[in-house]
């Protein structure tokens, strides 16, 4: 059976990365953990290291392409799952529920929504599935890319452009009771606000692109 890497980009997320990795960790499917501190200034490398991750540590914050390409260079596997640091209530089923389609060739990636989490992250990305971080996918779409490490926060909206034009197969899998911690509960409203508008801008420059 084909074993999959699982890449998970990380800035400050020292309250959560833990417990993504040691989920991520008990799916025999998955071989390797790649955790890449995109310039974190807390404990997030050493807590991933020290739960048994790869990790590759960025001096200065790159963004989250960036983060995932290191990753991808760094992964031997044809199967990547991309996960969210700043995941609560991740489970084994989630895991396998995002990997299971391609594994069985009925996709070539997956797209993980949130549902029944809470109302907040449920409806974002009810509204706009394409922004989901949480994706099972061929490492050979990534690769096809041009320019993927300055994409920041649209990679998203990249790989979902590149599987239109290129016409893979997608499939939406619903990852219930599955949530995230927002920007503004992170670093408070004003500088969470913040961070949630560089984010917006990120996508609207890669749905340019």
């Amino acid at each position: 059976m084909m074993k999959a890497v699982c890449i998970i980009p990380a800035y400050n997320e020292e309250k959560t990365i833990a417990d993504v990795i040691d989920v991520v960790k008990s799916v025999d499917i998955i071989n390797k953990v790649i955790v890449v501190s995109d310039g974190s200034t807390d404990n997030t490398a050493t807590i991933a290291r020290n739960h048994g991750a790869i990790v590759y540590e960025l001096k200065e914050n790159k963004g989250k392409g960036a983060a995932v390409k290191i990753g991808v260079d760094n992964a031997d596997s044809e199967l990547i799952l991309l996960l969210d640091a700043d995941l609560i209530g991740l489970t084994k089923e989630h895991v396998v529920d995002l990997l299971n389609p391609v594994l069985r060739d009925e996709a070539d990636m997956t797209i993980g929504i949130f549902a029944k989490g809470r109302f907040a992250t449920d409806l974002a990305q009810f509204v706009a599935p394409h922004l989901s971080g949480q994706r099972a996918v061929k490492k050979e779409i990534i690769t096809k890319i041009n320019n993927i490490d300055i994409t920041r926060y649209g990679i998203e909206v990249a790989l979902t452009k590149s599987v239109e034009r290129e016409g893979y197969r997608v499939v939406n899998v619903e990852l219930k009771d599955l949530t995230h911690i927002m920007k503004e509960e992170k670093l408070g409203f004003r500088k969470g606000f913040a961070a949630r508008m560089k984010m917006y801008w990120d996508i609207l420059r890669c749905l340019k692109m």
